[in-house]
């Protein structure tokens, strides 16, 4: 936790400090000399006030896990610095996402209300603190903030990605705030530069993947490929027994195969159009999911899987990498911690969540990932358009996915928001180049990235929400 007196500094900035100042001194002359070539320290940033409010944005039923969602809360935290700098930031609620036990304990509204609690929790810890790394602010209150989540669930076995997704807007709040008070006016240089090397690379496109929730006719989901969708999220693990799940699947494969199986698109190495599954942890064992893939290639569409996401609950340590296809983890890579396991245990590729598991973490599992060579795309968790954006500008600067030649990125809110083009109008950027899907991608130009997809250019929507706290 934080130390009330700015006179004081935590145990972290000091061993810090410390670490600099003996390694400065095992240096030689001729560098310790070039001190002016070091970067300059960030200022120290004292939050005075807090706030936070929400809006419930009403959803067409989304199904996935065994359950639906229907309604979404946008979670806003204000964060105002000594200096009179507001800073607003927003963060859209998964509790069936991330806990599937809190959404099939309580009602909608009441799942939500719990964690829309841990955020405001989240504030009144960090108000009259200080600061000078988002980063190392997320790694003080989540301890802290997933605690108090326990006690207020009744779960003792709350997942941590509960509480990285009640941080999310205190996170942007945090960057935000960051980059205005260090005079910051670009993504590229809000990056430090211990994660500079994972979130290095400029694509000129990104992929825009639209998701279809468990019973999802194979018309529909031609209809997107034909709209020009060339990768398409398909959520598998239908409601019932394992048996009755599989058998549906199974299904359902070959229905899509039949479908789309032969369209083509020019941004696949073999011009295929990929398959992109995801269980979100409904199958029980590996040799249901064996069934799946044997199936696959029964019928010709294994080569088209460009990759399985959380096939298997959390908990389930099975390997997962001889199985033939990439399996990419989600839910269960909650830290950079959990990341680096589920890569022991042969997980070949990593769905990150800016907008879910907070920005922050995601530039520490971006580089473990980089560093590992484990590839990365983005995951949406049904959020705003401002989030996905926030999202995009992760997307962009990923390193290019194996056999594909643009980046990757979730985007389902316009499926599922009842009140999609109203959300749009918030944006302080709507009308941007890369704004809105242009057959099947998002062109991140070079405006995309001088401007930082708007995410650094305040909402006046969610301005007016505070005006009269001033």
């Amino acid at each position: 936790m934080f130390l009330k007196n700015d006179e004081n500094i935590s145990r972290r900035d000091f061993i810090n400090r410390a670490g600099v100042i003996a390694a400065a001194g095992m240096l030689a002359p001729e560098l310790t000399s070039a001190s002016t070539h070091l970067p300059k320290p960030m200022k120290t940033i004292r939050i005075k006030n807090v706030n936070s409010n929400f809006e419930r944005e009403p959803l067409n039923p989304y199904r996935f896990k065994g359950s639906a969602i229907t309604d979404s809360w946008q979670a806003i935290s204000l964060l105002e610095s000594e200096s009179g700098i507001r800073k607003i930031g927003i963060g859209t609620q998964g509790v069936l996402w991330s806990d599937s036990k809190v959404f099939a304990g309580h009602s909608e509204s009441a799942g939500n209300a719990l964690m829309y609690a841990m955020t405001e929790r989240a504030l009144q810890m960090i108000k009259g603190t200080t600061f000078s790394d988002p980063v190392e602010l997320l790694d003080d209150i989540l301890p802290e903030v997933l605690a108090y989540g326990k006690k207020i669930t009744g779960n003792p076995d709350l997942r941590k990605k509960f509480a990285l997704n009640a941080l999310v807007s205190v996170d942007n709040a945090a960057w935000l705030l960051y980059a205005k008070e260090n005079n910051i006016d670009q993504f590229d240089k809000l990056i430090p530069a211990a994660y500079q090397p994972g979130l290095s690379h400029r694509h000129e496109k990104v992929a825009s993947i639209p998701s279809f929730s468990v019973g999802t006719s194979a018309e529909r989901i031609k209809q997107a490929a034909d709209e020009g969708y060339f990768i398409i999220k398909l959520k598998t693990g239908s409601a019932g027994t394992q048996q009755e799940m599989i058998e549906k699947d199974i299904a359902f494969l070959s229905a899509v195969h039949k479908a789309i199986g032969h369209y083509e698109t020019p941004y696949t190495q073999n011009g295929k159009i990929p398959y992109y599954f995801d269980a979100n942890g409904r199958y029980e064992k590996k040799e249901t999911l064996l069934r799946f893939l044997d199936h696959a290639r029964k019928i010709g569409a294994f080569d088209q899987i460009a990759v399985i996401e959380e096939p298997f609950e959390e908990r389930n340590e099975a390997f997962v990498g001889d199985m033939g296809v990439r399996v990419a983890a989600d839910e269960s890579a909650h830290t950079v911690e959990d990341a680096a396991h589920r890569i022991e245990l042969g997980y070949s590729a990593i769905a990150v969540k800016a907008i879910a598991k907070t920005l922050s973490m995601t530039m520490k599992i971006t580089q473990l990932a980089y560093e590992k060579k484990v590839p990365c795309f983005c995951a949406d968790l049904t959020v705003n358009p401002i989030l996905v954006d926030w999202n995009k500008n992760v997307a962009a600067r990923l390193q290019p996915f194996p056999g594909m030649t643009v980046g990757l990125q979730e985007t389902n809110g316009h499926q599922y928001y009842k009140n999609w083009e109203k959300l749009m109008t918030y944006h302080p950027k709507k009308d941007g180049s890369w704004v809105r899907t242009q057959k099947g991608v998002y062109l991140t130009d070079a405006t995309f990235y001088a401007e930082s997809g708007g995410i650094l250019t305040p909402s006046p929507h969610y301005e007016e929400m505070f005006e009269t706290a001033q």
